[in-house]
């Protein structure tokens, strides 16, 4: 998104140039033109429809007319043409870095990049094309509904989250998201979670010094207080760690955490996940208010670390939203629960043997 400078008024401005100080008004840039349906690029994809935007473009869904039958995702990116030349040739640099790395990427919880490329002052990253809903779409649903997510779907999600960030991170350099949010993750049909848009990430170079290849610092409701100093502030894995604990406050409350700058001044403001929903495990709500810490400090130090804290050794397999609980789901999601009731069950048993007799 291009950004003007405001008019002075008319006054203002003749005794501006009267002094000397007059300066020809900075040229405001169009908004970048979307894509017309039918429009083919490279010869190869051809756009369907926008099926997302953002400040700098849109993300488009086509079909690729060299694999027939195959949809994909396009990501546009048009930088800021309002800035210097000298910066616009840095960042479309740093984009094609990014996009030669994450082309590299392979894990069944990432779309896969398959090509990237440049036409005049845009360019495009080609990607898998995620059928299903997002996060915050079947949280409001349920929201309409007034009920929450089932916490069984919601940890199986982060069972499955948490090992694409795992794989990230351990990437050599390590990879961090930096944008991990509900509307940021997709469910498949068949339960596959996908982590679809890669619009903030950043490599981590030896020695922490940090190439940031796509500008942004996030969606404030999910972003560590660290990332509010945009390229300048430290980050590593245990911000996307944050944002990854207040993802899963919000799927399992309906409730919007309190962003990190109001918590640093105001403890007490974030609401604990048991007062809201009740039917949420204590062992999920330790594990989800650890990782959302202020400081880096008080969370897990890795995502692994968070894992077996949230699912202990629990494997996940991807699961249809909504699939009738197993025993032995219930049993992991609320084992105090569960001993109680096969006390009272082994109670109940031995009351009636003993009036048997």
């Amino acid at each position: 998104m291009t950004t003007g400078v405001g008019v002075l008024p008319a006054a203002i401005r003749r005794n501006h140039c009267n002094a000397g100080g007059c300066r020809k008004p900075r040229k405001v840039e169009p908004m970048p033109v979307p894509l017309k349906s039918g429009d083919v690029l490279r010869g190869r994809y051809r756009i369907r429809r926008v099926i997302g935007q953002g400040g700098m473009g849109c993300i488009y869904l086509a079909d690729d007319q060299r694999l027939e039958g195959r949809q994909c995702a396009l990501k546009e990116v048009e930088h800021d043409r309002t800035l210097p030349a000298e910066m616009v040739r840095e960042a479309r640099e740093q984009f094609l870095r990014e996009a030669t790395v994450l082309a590299r990427l392979d894990h069944p919880n990432l779309p896969k990049v398959s090509d990237f490329f440049s036409i005049a002052a845009r360019d495009y990253l080609v990607m898998d094309y995620v059928p299903g809903k997002d996060l915050r779409t079947l949280m409001l649903e349920a929201k309409q509904e007034g009920r929450f997510l089932f916490e069984v779907d919601v940890l199986n999600w982060a069972g499955q989250l948490a090992n694409a960030l795992i794989y990230l991170h351990s990437q050599d350099p390590p990879i961090l998201h930096r944008d991990i949010k509900p509307s940021n993750l997709k469910v498949t049909p068949t339960g596959l979670l996908k982590l679809v848009d890669f619009g903030l990430v950043k490599l981590l170079a030896p020695g922490e010094v940090t190439i940031t290849v796509l500008q942004g610092q996030g969606t404030a409701l999910y972003t560590p207080l660290e990332q509010y100093g945009g390229d300048s502030g430290h980050t590593d894995a245990r911000s996307d760690l944050y944002a990854f604990g207040a993802t899963l406050y919000h799927l399992l409350t309906n409730q919007a955490p309190a962003d990190a700058r109001e918590r640093f001044l105001n403890p007490q403001c974030l609401t604990p996940i048991r007062q809201i929903n009740p039917d949420v495990s204590m062992r999920s709500e330790r594990a989800i208010l650890w990782a959302m810490g202020i400081h880096p400090d008080d969370r897990p130090e890795s995502v692994e670390r968070f894992r077996q804290s949230l699912l202990g050794d629990t494997p996940t397999i991807p699961r249809p939203v909504s699939k009738a609980l197993t025993v032995g789901e219930l049993l992991r999601l609320e084992p105090e629960r569960a001993l109680l009731w096969s006390a009272v069950g082994v109670s109940l048993v031995t009351l009636i043997i003993t009036l048997a007799r």
